[in-house]
């Protein structure tokens, strides 16, 4: 229900609607976020090895094996062959880990391009875009909106199909990690742009955050106010995953 209100909010939007435009859909926190990022790195620095402390074992992604492709390339692999049903968390979670992450390229100019492109109906471009943020990580949740709109917009509506089901298969894994509502219950990101895709899509507004370092693990504290009635809610993520990749 709360993908297809997200979808209602940009087919609003493309109709010339006052909706909330898919720019907003996609993140006006751009800025906000790479500072967030520094403000992070800045932190690592002073906590240390408190950053890369043991992950939970549903968190751990194992060992690569040489000479054989990663656990992330034989998951994308059977994606693209059209098994959607395949364990959206371990594509997440082993893209961290994985030769792939190693060696992306900073896609952050498409990320923003894509949005500006999508608000203007530039569909083509904002495609051309979307796939390639895609090509870098696979597990970008944005990405896969903005391939989604553009090729439903497009006609094409099996591929549109497709990226809407890889969507709700990440955003799904992120809320099967817990309930967000503790810390022993938080949910498990690989980045904190995740974060802020889980707050839109259900449709809150971060209004304060802090982080907060408890027996080895890692949280951001998000203090937020629902988009619609303005009511406040406190949720929680487990960091761990950024943590012990930015900045060592």
């Amino acid at each position: 229900m709360f993908f297809n209100k997200l979808l209602t909010h940009h087919t609003n939007r493309a109709a010339g609607s006052s909706g909330v435009e898919a720019g907003e859909l996609a993140d006006r926190h751009q800025p906000a976020r790479r500072v967030k990022f520094r403000i992070m790195r800045k932190i690592l620095v002073v906590l240390g090895l408190l950053a890369v402390a043991a992950l939970p074992p549903a968190v751990a992604a194992p060992f690569a094996v040489p000479g054989q492709p990663s656990e992330y390339a034989s998951l994308l692999a059977s994606l693209k062959a059209g098994n959607t049903a395949i364990d959206y968390t371990r594509l997440r979670l082993s893209y961290m880990d994985s030769p792939e992450y190693k060696a992306a390229k900073d896609t952050s100019k498409s990320e923003h391009a894509m949005f500006e492109e999508l608000d203007k109906k530039d569909y083509p471009a904002a495609l051309k875009d979307a796939e390639a943020v895609l090509e870098s990580n696979y597990a970008n949740i944005d990405a896969h909106y903005v391939a989604l709109v553009a090729n439903r917009e497009m006609g094409a509506t099996d591929k549109a199909e497709f990226h809407r089901t890889v969507f709700r298969g990440l955003i799904n894994s992120i809320r099967s990690s817990g309930d967000g509502k503790s810390m022993k219950t938080a949910w498990v990101v690989i980045n904190v742009h995740e974060e802020y895709v889980m707050l839109r899509v259900l449709g809150f507004r971060p209004s304060q955050q802090s982080l907060v370092n408890k027996d080895g693990h890692s949280y951001d504290v998000m203090k937020v106010k629902n988009a619609e009635d303005g009511t406040e809610q406190t949720f929680y993520f487990n960091v761990d995953i950024p943590f012990k990749h930015y900045g060592f």
